[in-house]
């Protein structure tokens, strides 16, 4: 029995395979070419979050162990990666734009829900202090940008198309 078996959480230190602080990096044979690569998987996850080429050891055969450095650099990397992709996520579900109507600036804004069975998108339009001006629900698909903000005010904020 492993210290592993008997904690499940405890840390693992080994030389192809770290378990820490949330994140396993695991150096595995790179399928593509004769070189080794490196995982990093978020706990909880069932992909990597971050797969990337691993450095070969001494003898140029076997890959070079994992240390503490490495990990923990591996893990900030990562991290990185995966705020960046929630971050274009929420970037492409939360569109805004602003013009001008009359005298007035309106922020309109188009939210996305990706819901499997019923995408749909809200529409909604803010004055210059923050209040809602109207909110009406559209296609996942609706495009919005100043021109389309434009139209939808001047028609009186009635649900487009």
């Amino acid at each position: 029995m492993t210290l592993q078996d008997a904690d499940p959480s405890a840390p693992v230190h080994d030389d192809r395979l770290w378990v820490d602080n949330g994140w396993t990096a695991r150096v595995v044979k790179n399928e593509d070419d004769e070189g080794w690569a490196v995982e990093m998987v978020k706990d909880g996850e069932p992909e990597p979050a971050l797969v990337g080429p691993w450095t070969m050891g001494r003898d140029k055969k076997n890959p070079k162990p994992l240390d503490s450095a490495a990990f923990n650099t591996l893990v900030k990397t990562a991290a990185e990666v995966i705020r960046r992709h929630e971050q274009q996520t929420h970037a492409d579900l939360h569109k805004s734009v602003s013009v001008t109507s009359g005298s007035a600036r309106i922020t309109v804004k188009l939210d996305i829900v990706a819901d499997e069975d019923d995408p749909y998108a809200e529409l909604s339009a803010f004055d210059a202090a923050g209040d809602e001006l109207a909110r009406v629900r559209v296609r996942a698909n609706f495009r919005l940008n100043a021109q389309s903000a434009a139209a939808w005010i001047e028609n009186d904020y009635r649900r487009p198309g």
